[in-house]
């Protein structure tokens, strides 16, 4: 697929009714992961980011909506998905952007492994089937964001995930995960290349769409010793108290209160991200040599 077909803002794959009944279809009929696929990907993050969960205790029988800060590349699922679904047996459906599926092969993978597309239908359709769901209100634009706002939420005014989940009666739980935004060091911003002269001549020449999404536009980066491999930097997640919309289903919700209620949410995100990141800070030092090689 040419990039201007991928990065174009107007496309969506899911436009026709039918794509996405079929899409609707497909992620139902998903089961999670087990067997050798399971402990192999378990493995390897253990052993290249080994993992630390805190709150796990928090985290409600029933299945919820999980939300939480996106990480640069949104290489977060990769930490995420595995411990989640061995650890404890919670088979977590990420909701991506919609550029993600617009190459067929690549919409086929990813929904194999679990993944829907962020569309209000498709979401719905999991809740009423009662599946652990996964969202990232910030988006594409969180997952290629600059080094200057590592951590921090970029949700702009985005209201859906608390509009569905109240629709639905489902928990909300908040999760913060501190590591994926240093698996990468910065070179050049998105922002700068998405402006810069060489994306103005192929513009020009068609080869980049004039409407440019500039919220895709990832930083030029480096990852473990200068290659596109993420460094091994140990991972923090940490789930907060849940926010249960079980009183709201079935009954109008206002604008308002349901920006209060993705303040909320916000709120304990970040409660959480400013925790994990002081456990991290005691921790420096104690890695092993390996691991600060490979981090170079």
């Amino acid at each position: 697929m040419l990039p201007h077909q991928v990065l174009a803002a107007d496309n969506d794959p899911l436009a026709d009714a039918d794509a996405l009944r079929r899409h609707i279809e497909r992620a139902l009929a998903v089961r999670p992961a087990g067997g050798w696929e399971l402990a192999l990907g378990y493995r390897l993050v253990q052993q290249w980011f080994s993992p630390i969960v805190v709150g796990a205790e928090r985290l409600p029988d029933e299945p919820c909506l999980f939300v939480g800060n996106h990480g640069l590349f949104a290489v977060d699922g990769l930490v995420m998905l595995p411990v989640m679904l061995h650890d404890y047996g919670r088979f977590l459906r990420p909701m991506g952007d919609k550029f993600l599926f617009t190459d067929p092969r690549l919409a086929d993978f990813l929904v194999s492994r679990g993944a829907t597309m962020g569309h209000p239908e498709v979401c719905s359709a999991l809740m009423e089937a009662r599946q652990d769901i996964l969202v990232f209100p910030g988006g594409a634009h969180e997952a290629v964001k600059s080094k200057a706002e590592k951590y921090r939420l970029q949700w702009k005014d985005r209201l859906g995930f608390v509009r569905l989940a109240a629709k639905h009666g489902y928990r909300i739980v908040p999760f913060g995960l501190v590591g994926p935004d240093d698996f990468y060091e910065h070179l050049v911003e998105g922002e700068d290349l998405a402006g810069s002269p060489p994306a103005r001549w192929l513009m020009a020449r068609g080869l980049l769409p004039k409407d440019l999404r500039r919220d895709l536009v990832p930083p030029l980066a480096r990852g473990s010793l200068g290659t596109l491999l993420p460094r091994p930097q140990r991972c923090y997640l940490g789930f907060g108290e849940a926010v249960d919309l079980a009183s709201f289903k079935g009954r109008r919700v206002g604008r308002q209160r349901l920006a209060a209620l993705r303040d909320e949410v916000a709120a304990r995100i970040e409660v959480q991200l400013e925790g994990l990141l002081a456990a991290r800070e005691q921790d420096r030092g104690r890695e092993g040599l390996l691991r600060r090689v490979l981090s170079l």
